[in-house]
């Protein structure tokens, strides 16, 4: 049954592009080009209809007159009643009818014979209202720009496969306001982080994505080989010992946004391929890195949204409050009062599995004793984080470039930003001492051998030589530019936000 309605679908699909095949050929009989080659558009719809109502406010007059307007847009209904036609034109920056008499257009009154819903069309004319008071063009002229051949979603139901919105996005923008909405405001709140960067005196620079050694995080990269070069490289799983170095070699406040690649799976809040930021700054730690956090990330929400208060999405979140300063909590404290147990104090890698077990957690069979707190954080911890907070002070052992934190032993400096139960940043205070830097990075290649663990980070030699010439104490910072753009925005799905998410065949 499933199989003949998809089998009726797609030849009713097939007998509309053969229709509108059949209209592009008698379009061009009549010497009608259906893909010119450009149009002068003058004016955008919601200016038009702004400088209408303006207008309309200023006049005593019950029927205003205007200029003509010249207006462009994709057709998104199509009314043909005899010898009037009523049709809607959306542009980016909204929809307007357009009201067409073929007294008014003459011979050109024709076309909306050959017209569809999806063709896209140049208008002219002036503004006014019709009986039932909406605002429309009452066309003096009409050119067909582009002629569709496959017809849009339904206007009512839009894409319902969300794969499909996913795959097809073009038709998603098309259909789907917020889609929409959040493929705008993505851009404007990278825009308002380099601003925020730039008044502290943040230089942004642009560092490799092929890289010899795939070091900077725990991530398992993707692979590829250089021919000319006889080798193979990888796709950047960090930004951060390339800034280093530059920190290195003077530049004293550093950033870079850009792609990351991780060949991890995918889920609400992983992609293969996503954007951060990160950014050094010399001669601090990350006391100000944690100050620096919360002033750009609610910087960020005033500049875009107009508040520091994001407000309550019914069954999305509940209202987020991003005013400065946030909760700093202890992880170790939090730990324990969580799970009632101090796994600082025992590190031992048969006592935290015995513990787990207990607490119904998966325990991964080759797991390093690191990798396995970070799933306790995960499950008892990281949920409960709604409001913004920072959890601060990791073990060494999960933080193998964080500098110690003195007279803690076995703690780094290092802190996490969370929001509605989700990391959001990633930082801390730089590890510049370069004998312990290679004592981390090779107990890093162990666990690679010893527990198969993939994901461990990389002894990149030529950082370890750069920090070998001196690296001042510095603060870093990672921070999620598609989860910033989920939170503003109010998404529960990184693909959401990215115009064109990885997805299976």
């Amino acid at each position: 049954m499933e199989e003949n309605i998809k089998k009726t679908e797609i030849s009713g699909s097939n007998r509309i592009i053969n229709d509108r095949i059949k209209k592009i050929e008698i379009l061009r009989s009549k010497g009608v080009d259906p893909y010119p080659s450009g149009f002068r558009r003058e004016n955008i719809i919601s200016e038009a209809k702004n400088t209408y109502t303006k207008l309309e406010d200023e006049s005593s007059s019950i029927n205003v007159e205007t200029e003509n307007f010249v207006l462009s847009g994709r057709v998104m209904s199509l009314r043909i009643m005899g010898k009037a036609t009523f049709f809607d034109i959306q542009d980016k920056s909204g929809k307007i009818q357009c009201f067409g008499r073929e007294n008014n257009l003459g011979e050109k009154y024709e076309i909306f014979q050959y017209l569809d819903i999806g063709d896209i069309v140049g208008v002219t004319g002036p503004i006014g209202r019709t009986r039932r008071g909406e605002i429309s063009v009452q066309l003096k002229d009409l050119i067909l720009l582009t002629k569709s051949i496959r017809p849009l979603p339904d206007k009512w139901s839009g894409l319902k496969d969300i794969e499909m919105r996913y795959r097809q996005r073009y038709l998603d923008l098309i259909s789907n306001q917020k889609a929409y909405s959040n493929a705008i405001i993505r851009p404007e709140i990278i825009k308002s982080i380099r601003e925020f960067m730039s008044k502290r005196g943040f230089i942004e620079v642009e560092t490799p994505i092929l890289v010899p050694v795939a070091a900077g995080a725990q991530a398992r990269p993707f692979q590829t080989f250089h021919n000319s070069l006889d080798r193979n490289l990888y796709l950047r799983i960090a930004t951060e010992l390339y800034l280093k170095k530059l920190i290195v070699g003077g530049i004293e406040k550093v950033f870079e946004i850009g792609r990351l690649f991780r060949n991890e799976g995918i889920d609400h809040y992983h992609n293969p391929e996503f954007t951060t930021m990160e950014s050094y700054e010399s001669f601090v730690g990350y006391n100000e890195v944690m100050e620096m956090v919360e002033e750009l990330v609610s910087y960020v929400a005033k500049q875009i949204t107009g508040s520091y208060i994001l407000p309550e999405i019914e069954g999305v979140r509940p209202e987020i409050n991003l005013t400065p300063p946030w909760p700093r909590l202890n992880l170790r404290e939090i730990l324990i009062k969580n799970t009632g147990t101090d796994f600082f104090e025992n590190r031992d890698l048969n006592f935290i599995k015995s513990k787990m077990v207990d607490m119904n957690i998966h325990v991964e069979p080759k797991a390093s004793w690191a990798r396995l707190l970070d799933k306790v954080i995960s499950e008892k911890i990281e949920g409960s984080l709604i409001q913004p907070s920072f959890l601060i002070d990791y073990p060494v052992e999960m933080s193998p470039l964080a500098k110690r934190k003195k007279g803690e032993d076995g703690i780094v400096e290092r802190f996490e930003a969370f929001v509605l139960g989700s990391e959001l940043a990633n930082a801390f205070t730089e590890l510049n001492d370069p004998i312990d830097q290679r004592k981390r990075f090779e107990d890093q290649e162990k666990n690679r051998i010893e527990f198969g663990d993939d994901e461990a980070d990389r002894l990149d030699e030529d950082f370890l030589i750069s920090i070998e010439h001196g690296m001042p104490p510095t603060g870093g910072l990672g921070i999620g530019i598609d989860r910033l753009v989920m939170l503003i925005c109010g998404e529960e799905s990184i693909r959401e936000v990215l115009l064109f998410p990885q997805l299976r065949n």
